[in-house]
């Protein structure tokens, strides 16, 4: 599976001022008994993954996708939503200014939905024009069955976990936010069963419908207990949230006692990509 994530600020008057675009593919190997991608799996992004994504070769103009992501959210900046969803297309859906055809030379829906989507859900929490932005995708094959087992077929499961950070000179976080998705796709027989062009909603874009709730000791959904989290770890540094206290991977401490009680390694790994790659 592969999903494509971006990150942006934008002005007052709706154009990008900051914009970085990333991918998480997930690629599951089995045959026809089991999945042999378990669920200990870590997987790597494409920004990540660099030069051995191996998209270089194949380009013609000698561009690896981190490259030409990179050149595309480059090209973003100082534009609204209208003007990157009107860019030009050829019918494959390459780009056909001349600007962005020197630098990117895959069809641009990949980069521009994922931009377009951000661009509509941003928010006000408290980033400036000076702030460095950066985004974290941490994805696992976490929950993953990998043989059938009690009429329940074996399932790769692409479990994700995005965190968009912002933050100021001094380190300091300025905004969060985080997001998740389960891509899942199901083995019978050595074949998939399942449907891989079907949408594949977020935690936040399920809400309620993800249903956490009922589980929750303290009657929070995912995407509550998620911006709480984000809102807790907003005017901390980094090493403020990589050092805080645990307890079976769920926060330890007063502030989330009644907002927060899931697991969040993932997310606070997921922190730490972000601020890493910031700028």
């Amino acid at each position: 599976t592969q999903a494509y994530a971006a990150a942006v600020t934008v002005d007052k008057d709706g154009k990008v001022v900051k914009c970085t675009i990333d991918a998480m593919m997930s690629v599951f190997d089995f045959n026809e008994e089991e999945i042999l991608t378990g669920p200990e799996t870590v997987f790597k992004t494409k920004n990540e993954l660099g030069d051995d994504y191996g998209m270089r070769k194949a380009s013609p103009i000698g561009k690896e996708w981190n490259e030409q992501a990179a050149a595309f959210a480059e090209y973003c900046v100082g534009k609204t939503a209208d003007q990157i969803r009107n860019i030009a297309v050829s019918d494959d859906g390459v780009a056909t200014d001349k600007d962005l055809a020197s630098s990117v030379t895959v069809p641009v829906s990949g980069y521009q939905n994922p931009v377009l989507m951000a661009i509509e859900n941003a928010v006000e929490l408290g980033a400036q024009a000076s702030d460095t932005l950066g985004l974290g995708i941490v994805g696992t094959g976490e929950q993953t069955v990998v043989k059938e087992e009690d009429g329940i077929p074996a399932t790769a499961v692409a479990y994700n976990h995005y965190c968009v950070v912002t933050l100021d000179a001094d380190g300091k976080i300025t905004s969060c936010i985080y997001d998740a998705s389960q891509g899942k796709f199901k083995v019978e027989g050595g074949k998939i069963t399942t449907d891989l062009k079907a949408e594949i909603k977020t935690k936040n874009q399920l809400g309620d419908d993800y249903g956490m709730r009922k589980a929750s000791p303290i009657g929070k959904e995912w995407n509550e207990q998620a911006d709480a989290f984000a809102k807790y770890v907003t005017g901390k540094t980094l090493s403020e949230v990589t050092g805080m206290s645990l307890k079976d991977n769920a926060p330890d401490v007063a502030d989330l006692a009644s907002t927060c009680t899931m697991h969040v390694t993932d997310m606070i790994t997921a922190l730490d990509k972000a601020a890493g790659t910031a700028k």
